[in-house]
């Protein structure tokens, strides 16, 4: 019996890759444009949605992240910052997320005077209100830029230092991969690694897996943010199965960049059937149109995921977050039993067993 839509919607979900800046909603962008005389391409909804989602209309990694021009114009003060950070957990609330972590760079909103500790506090104020009001938990990923500076990115490495346990779970380095090696960000990596904090890197996007060998061995990350080249270097994805470091899968996304040619061709499921810690997310509700309902449902339709699948990969997503491991136990036994008591999904070997 085909899973719904309905249900797939309701069940408890874990996201750990979703892009500030590629979540704004259509009518705050215009909004916050009017409000702080900011000029953008288009004054109506139908028009903006056109220039920012992709639709069917594929590009490259760099086509894909120029739309953020637009969506980062209008996030340039703190009260923006906020309100885009509440909206998105009331969105994600809908869903039924649990838990999710969101990644932006503070240096990206600093063209109106707001200093980059005020992007974090901005964001972090937007997240508590709204796990106040929607009882979801979040944590904040500061991110590097690959085609900005290491001296910037050192930079963001010791604003993240700075707001450990203050609503900071993580460092990443995203943006384009070609040409800006993850190697020549090392010394941002050494003060995060150094002060006890967790990495996790965009690569294996759009170039092979020497990104993703460079972001676990000259960068130490602990997850991978798309990483959907790791089949083409065996030895390295043994590695990464062995050590049980995790991959960030963005199936919407991956299909919009290039990255795989076809959804069919996601390279999500043979890694799942390997053992491989993989995560479903959205990367940008925005850009791709899509919700983490969405990515469920392209894991049902193209690979035949069950409730069972989606039970495991849930828990996977906890496991691999960005939480001290007591809070993750709470959350895992939380979801664990909202599963089975909401739903009857008990872990698959438990129904084997009870058949058998």
């Amino acid at each position: 019996m085909k899973i719904s839509d309905s249900l797939l919607k309701k069940l408890p979900k874990v996201e750990l890759h979703c892009h500030l800046d590629g979540c704004l909603r259509i009518e705050t962008i215009l909004d916050l444009g009017q409000r702080y005389n900011v000029s953008l391409p288009a004054s109506n909804p139908e028009d903006l949605i056109k220039l920012l989602c992709i639709g069917k209309k594929r590009g490259t990694l760099e086509e894909y992240i120029a739309r953020f021009d637009i969506t980062l114009s209008v996030m340039q003060t703190p009260e923006a910052l906020t309100r885009i950070a509440f909206e998105l957990i009331e969105d994600v609330a809908a869903e039924n997320v649990r838990y999710i972590e969101v990644r932006y760079a503070p240096i990206l909103h600093t063209r109106m005077g707001m200093t980059l500790e005020e992007a974090v506090e901005a964001v972090r104020d937007g997240l508590i209100k709204g796990e106040k009001a929607f009882g979801v938990k979040s944590g904040i990923i500061i991110c590097g830029i690959r085609h900005i500076s290491p001296e910037a990115s050192l930079k963001l490495a010791v604003l993240c230092v700075r707001y450990k346990n203050k609503g900071v779970v993580g460092f990443d380095l995203a943006g384009s991969e070609e040409n800006f090696p993850a190697k020549d960000h090392r010394e941002a990596f050494y003060m995060i690694l150094n002060h006890n904090i967790n990495a996790t890197i965009h690569a294996g996007e759009a170039f092979g897996p020497s990104s993703i060998h460079q972001a676990i061995h000259y960068c130490g990350a602990h997850r991978i943010g798309h990483g959907t080249r790791l089949k083409e270097d065996k030895d390295l994805m043994q590695y990464v199965n062995d050590h049980r470091i995790a991959m960030e899968v963005c199936l919407t996304s991956n299909w919009h960049t290039y990255s795989v040619r076809s959804l069919k061709q996601h390279p999500f499921r043979f890694y799942y059937d390997q053992g491989i810690r993989v995560t479903l997310n959205t990367d940008n509700r925005l850009m791709s149109d899509t919700t983490l309902t969405k990515e469920f449902g392209l894991a049902r339709d193209l690979f035949d995921f069950t409730l069972h699948d989606f039970r495991e990969v849930t828990i996977i997503a906890m496991k691999a977050a960005f939480l001290p491991h007591q809070e993750r136990k709470e959350m895992i036994q939380s979801i664990a039993n909202e599963l089975e008591n909401e739903f009857g999904i008990l872990p698959e070997y438990i129904e084997q067993k009870a058949a058998g």
